[in-house]
This record gives structure tokens, C-alpha cells and sequence, in this order.
């Protein structure tokens, strides 16, 4: 059996998934039900100086991706402080607390919840050209607790320079991604209804998030030396390994427990032990970082063929827009002077009869 195990900072974790802040860990029945469910640690959802007003409705599962309008936590400080803290802390994993928002929100609540936190985790929102407010939150934090203080990024597209802005305000941490938006989502069937309360849009999250976050993870962990946590579209094993090997430390899940409910995240981790064993991989250390060590292909030449495992199922024919490919008896054949060595094949092919050949 492959070494899951990972170590944050002075928390031990079984494996590296747990849940992310949200609707998911909304209090600590829903955090009790994470552990129950196989979460290595516990993540609460954002606390901040007054509890939210959240519009309704704010959640739709549109398949591809997930539209919400999520805030932070609908308890005041003084529930969580009070009642539900000491709760989750009963459970006995490690316990990430998020607080939000601006620096005087963060003095204000910081020390009410260092008794509980193992660590904490800023959502300062989008960081655009002047990285100060979030500086400034990580100094509170800092000034006001004795554990590590991470700090989570939204996904916009020079975020290698926030990482590094962070990090030189004393970050311990980054938590890679944030939801992305705004976005807009329509309800063709009931006469072109908006899906979101409010202001009738939402911020993005799922699957169709992931290449987004990967990339984030990938250029965060090029930018700095700190511990990162990929957040973004993670529903099984092989997400994770993306993560892992894009320079992660370890993996949150939102959607994911949301869709398919608490015990998402032990099925997850099972399957990234089930992926390790198969691949030859004895600890997370072998996984983490791989991607950063990789040049960017180069397709000089044609794919390799392998006939023998074709299955004749001809997607890569429909897909293949230069007419290269072809199914004779079905088995693939090559037009080699068609071949524009684009790729798309190899990532069609559902058993690697296409592959790579430099």
C-alpha cells in the first residue's frame, strides 16, 4: 500500500485531501460529517466580523461547472466562537479556520479563534494591481496568532506575482484557487430565468475550473517556496495526482462534497492510493512537483500507432479535422503528409493505440 501521509507545517495528515471552505463545512455537524466521510483535516468555512446575508438562490449544478453565490459563513463570530469551535475541535483532526476579509476584519476575529485553529486561511478576494489589502490582512494575522497563516488567491492570471507579494508580508502558505467570476448562467427552459439570486450572477467553481486552478498551483509553486493547496474541480483520485504533480502539497474539495455529498472525500483519497499503488508510486514526496520539472512538448513527428490495441472506435477520425487518421478493418492507419501534429489524438484515444512520438 503506497504512504499517503503528508505533513503541513506541524499538522500530520493521513492523506492530502480535505474539504474547502463553503456550504459544505457551513458548521460543525457539516465538519463532523467531513471526518466522518475520510477528510485528513477540516476546514471551516469563512468567518468574518458579521454574518452574511446571502441571496437566494445561490447554488446550480450546471454539470459542466458549478455557479453559486456563495458568501461567507451566515454565523456570527460569536456562534462559532461559542458553540461550534469547540465542537470541531472535539473531532481531533487538524483544523484550518477561514477568516475574511480586510485587515480590520481579521484583527477583530483572529484572536477570538486562535484557541481552535491549527491554522488559518485568508480569503481576501481578487488581488488586482495593488497587492496591499492583502498584505495588510496577512500582517493582522500575523500580529494576532502563533500558527501558519495561508492565504487564498482567486484565479487571475498573474498570480505567481501575488504569491510572491504574499509571501514577502510573511504568508506561510498559499490556498490556490478561489472560485472564478463573474459568470452567468441561464435557464433556457423556464424562459430565460436567471439561475443566481442577487445580482443575478455567480462565481464559477467545478470541473471546468481545474485547468484554471492546475495552472494557478503550477505557476504559484514556480514563484515561491511555500507549502500550496490546490483548490478547483477535484472530484477523484487522478485530480489530485494533477495537483500533486503540478507542485501541491494537498487538495481541497468543495463541489465535489456538495454534488455527491460528505464521504467524497475518503473515496477520493482511496482512489489516489489505488492510482499510487498501480503506477508505482511509494509516497506523495515521488508525485509532488513532477510537472515543474517538464519541458513543454515538442510533436516533431507523427503519433506512433499501435493497431493491435486499436478498438475501432473512431473517435479520433471524427476529431481529427486534417483527415490524417483513418479505420481500415477497423484499425487505425496514418496519412503521415495530413498530419498537422496538433495532438488532439492522443488525448482521444481511449486505449492508447495514438501515443506520443516526439
Amino acid at each position: 500500500m503506497s504512504d499517503t501521509r503528508v505533513r503541513l507545517w506541524q499538522m500530520e495528515l493521513a492523506h492530502p485531501v480535505m474539504p474547502a471552505a463553503g456550504p459544505n463545512v457551513q458548521d460543525s455537524a457539516a465538519l463532523r460529517a467531513a471526518a466522518e466521510g475520510g477528510a485528513a483535516a477540516l476546514v471551516s468555512k469563512t468567518i468574518s466580523a458579521r454574518a452574511a446575508v446571502i441571496p437566494h438562490p445561490n447554488m446550480a449544478d450546471l454539470k459542466s461547472h458549478f455557479l453559486n453565490t456563495e458568501l461567507w459563513s451566515e454565523l456570527p463570530p460569536e456562534a462559532w466562537v461559542e458553540r461550534e469551535l469547540p465542537a470541531v475541535r472535539e473531532i481531533g483532526l487538524p483544523l484550518i479556520i477561514s477568516l475574511g476579509y480586510s485587515a480590520a476584519d481579521i484583527a477583530a476575529v483572529a484572536p477570538r479563534v486562535r484557541p481552535f485553529a491549527d491554522a488559518v486561511e485568508l480569503s481576501t478576494h481578487y488581488v488586482g494591481n495593488d497587492p496591499g489589502p492583502m498584505q495588510d490582512a496577512i500582517r493582522a494575522a500575523k500580529d494576532a496568532l502563533n500558527v501558519p497563516v495561508l492565504v487564498k488567491l482567486s484565479p487571475f492570471r498573474e498570480i505567481g506575482l501575488a504569491a510572491e507579494a504574499a509571501a514577502n508580508a510573511g504568508a506561510d502558505g498559499i490556498v490556490a484557487v478561489n472560485s472564478f467570476g463573474p459568470a452567468l448562467g441561464i435557464d433556457i427552459e423556464n424562459g430565460g430565468r436567471l439561475w443566481m439570486g442577487g445580482k443575478g450572477y455567480g462565481w464559477m467553481s467545478g470541473p471546468a475550473l481545474k485547468p484554471i486552478a492546475l495552472r494557478a498551483v503550477f505557476d504559484i509553486a514556480r514563484s515561491v517556496d511555500l507549502p500550496v493547496i490546490g483548490v478547483g474541480g477535484i472530484s477523484r483520485g487522478s485530480d489530485v495526482v494533477e495537483y500533486l504533480m503540478a507542485g501541491a502539497s494537498a487538495v481541497q474539495v468543495c463541489t465535489a462534497a456538495i454534488t455527491r455529498g460528505p464521504t467524497v472525500y475518503g473515496r477520493i483519497a482511496a482512489e489516489l492510493n489505488t492510482w499510487m499503488e498501480k503506477h508505482g508510486y511509494s509516497d506523495i514526496a515521488a508525485l509532488r512537483g513532477l510537472a515543474l520539472h517538464q519541458a513543454a512538448p515538442l510533436m516533431s513527428l507523427p503519433p506512433q500507432l499501435s493497431p493491435e490495441i486499436c478498438t475501432g472506435c473512431g473517435l479520433c477520425v471524427t476529431s481529427c479535422v486534417y483527415n490524417a487518421l483513418y479505420l481500415e478493418e477497423k484499425s487505425i492507419h496514418l496519412r503521415a503528409d495530413r498530419c498537422a501534429r496538433c495532438g488532439l489524438c492522443l488525448s482521444r484515444c481511449p486505449s492508447n493505440a495514438l501515443s506520443f512520438a516526439g
